[in-house]
């Protein structure tokens, strides 16, 4: 089993990847992506998307937390 998992980020911020490869472990409700000094946290929206014949989970944006310093 891979240890990543492909899913489809909808809306957030501009440039911000609309695939990306999660950490499977991570893949549950909600997922938070890296971003300059904080993060973009996703919630999986119940829908899938098909991604090179295969179905991968939606997960839309939510909001943003920075790193402490």
């Amino acid at each position: 089993m891979s240890r990543y998992k492909y899913v489809v980020l909808a809306g957030g911020p501009a440039g911000t990847p609309r695939v990306w490869a999660a950490p499977a472990e991570e893949c549950r409700d909600q997922i938070k992506v890296p971003a300059g000094n904080g993060y973009e946290h996703y919630e999986f929206a119940g829908e899938y998307s098909e991604l090179a014949g295969e179905q991968v989970p939606v997960y839309r944006w939510c909001y943003r937390t920075f790193i402490a310093e």
